[in-house]
């Protein structure tokens, strides 16, 4: 059986959802534009970034991210059913 390689950039599927579990915080300042451009390039202008609840430091790295990024139309925290204050709705510029 093969070794897998951690060096290997990991394939994200582009689907309006970004579930940032898997990441480490130091990363959040380049993935988020980069699925952002991504779900662009799809005609997805709604993406839920899924943070967690925790302590909060990610939600606020998160958010602070999305005030500094010119793609980013609005953002909230999610609804009950869309994982409450664990998650980040945000509405991305048309055009």
């Amino acid at each position: 059986m093969d070794e897998p390689d951690f060096d290997d950039p990991i394939e994200l599927p582009i689907d309006g959802v970004l579930d940032l579990h898997t990441f480490s915080p130091r990363d959040v300042k380049e993935l988020l534009p980069a699925y952002f451009e991504e779900c662009l390039a799809r005609d997805i202008f709604q993406v839920r970034v899924i943070h967690g609840k925790g302590t909060g430091a990610l939600r606020e790295l998160v958010h602070a991210q999305l005030r500094k990024n010119d793609m980013v139309a609005s953002f909230q925290l999610a609804g009950e059913s869309g994982g409450g204050w664990g998650a980040t709705i945000v509405e991305l510029k048309r055009g």
